[in-house]
């Protein structure tokens, strides 16, 4: 079975992704997020359509902190943050969870 992506956030982060194919999303409003982010990250989750889900790293803080432990510890689908705090570090940390090895590690080493 194929899976998708999902994209979870405000309709201004969303946008973009729906442009490029995207066709599950979870918008939430700025001002909604309190209320409204932890049902939404949820459904994303439990979506078996779904195989990645791309959200926000500024939203995690509006998540609880049993949906924020879901989204931190995800496998299937594995969570992908994308924005203004997330550094390399973390892109390469999400990949090797995703794929369970760390590939930036292998070309470390060929390298040297």
């Amino acid at each position: 079975m194929s899976q998708e992506i999902a994209v979870v956030g405000s309709p201004e982060f969303t946008t973009g992704f729906r442009l490029a194919g995207v066709r599950r999303f979870e918008n939430v409003p700025e001002d909604e997020k309190e209320e409204s982010l932890d049902d939404a990250a949820t459904a994303a989750l439990e979506d078996e359509g779904v195989g990645i889900v791309v959200m926000h790293d500024d939203d995690l803080e509006y998540l609880s902190r049993g949906v924020r432990q879901d989204v931190e510890t995800s496998v299937e689908p594995v969570v992908v943050t994308i924005g203004s705090g997330t550094g390399g570090g973390g892109l390469r940390d999400q990949i090797k969870r995703a794929i369970g090895i760390d590939l930036m590690d292998e070309d470390e080493q060929e390298d040297t």
